[in-house]
């Protein structure tokens, strides 16, 4: 009743799940990833014990194909679940239990496993195969999330549509570098739930990731002047204070040396995204 991606980044320093589902809060059963270690999807017939057995298998040392053997040996309904793997070195593996709701089944391969259930047919695989493998420039989380668009837009999960999720952890690139969740977003009941995923995956790169070099708009005396202008027009006593209360800290410079294109962008009206 549900399709996902299991995935490790080309450069290894990632891993991540996206997932969508007729399923309410998808994101709270399905996926579990840990930086350095791998990343799990347990669904169909979920068995929410996979994630924690099958990181811990990761963790000492097991592939993906070894931890997966483990999991479905110590399991009697393993005929009703469907699980991917992803483990440290990108090595995958996929599980269909025979009594999986038709269609039913997945693929993998380099770094990746891709599985799904109660679908519209074999093409909603496919086509998040097709995406993923054609995706190589974008990065992991936009990655992610366009194969399972991919998949959405061919079919899907055949009762509907209902929640999706996306996980992605790295080495401290959590809030502040307190740990290594980059992302977690989850749309837990909407009717276009993939493409909320989408809006929020945007809004999570706005909040929380730092600007590039390439983003950034220095800031002179004129500009300065724009801002702090602008700051007084909201309410606020000067711009450094508009930024905090509107959550801009990673977009724009203490100092004010400079400010992110986007936010310079919602300020004067412009932006349309």
């Amino acid at each position: 009743m549900t399709f996902s991606i299991v995935a490790r980044s080309d450069d290894g320093e990632s891993w991540g799940v996206a997932v969508a589902s007729k399923f309410l809060a998808v994101g709270s059963v399905v996926p579990a990833a840990v930086a350095q270690v791998g990343a799990i999807a347990t669904q169909a017939h979920a068995n929410v014990a996979y994630k924690g057995i099958a990181l811990s298998h990761l963790d000492e040392g097991a592939t993906a194909s070894v931890a997966l053997q483990r999991l479905l040996e110590e399991d009697d309904g393993r005929d009703h679940r469907q699980v991917g793997l992803v483990d440290v070195d990108g090595g995958a593996a996929s599980h269909t239990g025979a009594a999986c709701i038709d269609w039913a089944g997945g693929v993998t391969g380099d770094g990746f496993a891709i599985q799904g259930n109660c679908l519209a047919g074999p093409e909603v695989v496919e086509a998040m195969r097709l995406a993923w493998a054609s995706g190589t420039d974008l990065p992991f989380a936009e990655r992610l999330l366009d194969a399972l668009a991919a998949g959405d837009d061919a079919g899907g999960d055949k009762r509907g549509r209902q929640s999706a999720a996306i996980l992605v952890v790295r080495d401290e690139a959590g809030y502040d570098a307190g740990d290594d969740v980059e992302v977690d977003l989850r749309v837990d009941d909407h009717p276009a739930p993939v493409g909320e995923l989408a809006r929020l995956l945007e809004l999570n790169h706005l909040y929380l990731v730092a600007s590039t070099d390439d983003e950034k708009v220095a800031v002179d005396e004129a500009l300065r002047t724009e801002l702090e202008d602008f700051a007084r027009t909201q309410g606020q006593p000067d711009f450094a204070t508009w930024v905090g209360t509107e959550n801009y800290e990673m977009r724009v410079d203490d100092a004010l040396t400079w400010i992110d294109q986007r936010v310079l962008d919602i300020v004067r009206g412009t932006r349309t995204d």
